[in-house]
């Protein structure tokens, strides 16, 4: 290399620190020698260091509990759903046979039925099994409000929707965590290299001069 010509730093987060080691153990030394006194590690590497331990800790720690309480309180929401909604036998009002309502045996179609609730006949539609004819009579869910409502979980749906909930929840708070760090070490990363690059402005024709 002539004296003259000026290194092309290299980008990422590997720029200013040590080269790998090639023996299979190369990530695990360059994340150690961060915290070992050395007179490679500059300041901003400690604070790396630092800004890598608080996102990994905020996550394994806020993460579980984040999805934690989110599960708790579907679960919560749902129980509250199987304790205030109850069925009642209704009368359909309309059928749900026809091709043209896409109302087939098994399948689930919107119709409107008629119930009898303290001496008060309501009618609303809801949600019922097709293959039915006007006055046939299907189970629907109601609230204590008398409303029509659809079918509550039951204890083992809940459980499995609680925990996909939770575990959504974790996802979605350890995402923002993972990228405000990602972009603070993206800042550290620049700053290094326009530090590295005034260095060389500095020393780099001394050297060039001791070279020749």
């Amino acid at each position: 290399m002539r004296g003259n010509d000026k290194p092309t730093p290299r980008s990422g987060h590997g720029a200013g620190r040590p080269p790998e080691d090639h023996d299979g153990r190369g990530t695990h030394k360059l994340w150690l020698w961060r915290w070992r006194s050395n007179p490679l590690r500059r300041r901003d590497d400690v604070v790396e260091s630092w800004i890598v331990l608080g996102v990994w800790t905020v996550i394994a720690v806020g993460g579980p509990l984040v999805g934690a309480v989110s599960a708790h309180s579907a679960d919560d929401a749902f129980a509250r759903q199987r304790a205030e909604r109850h069925t009642v036998q209704a009368v359909l009002t309309q059928s749900t046979v026809s091709g043209i309502r896409g109302g087939w045996e098994g399948s689930r179609v919107r119709a409107t039925v008629r119930w009898t609730t303290d001496g008060t006949t309501r009618t609303g539609q809801t949600l019922v099994d097709g293959g039915h004819t006007v006055g046939a009579k299907v189970t629907v869910w109601v609230n204590d409000q008398e409303e029509l409502v659809t079918r509550p979980p039951s204890t083992t749906e809940a459980s499995v929707q609680a925990g996909a909930l939770g575990a959504l929840a974790a996802t979605a708070f350890a995402g923002p965590v993972y990228a405000a760090g990602r972009a603070l070490r993206w800042r550290l990363d620049r700053r290094r290299i326009d530090e590295w690059g005034r260095e060389w402005d500095r020393l780099g024709p001394q050297w060039g001069r001791e070279k020749r």
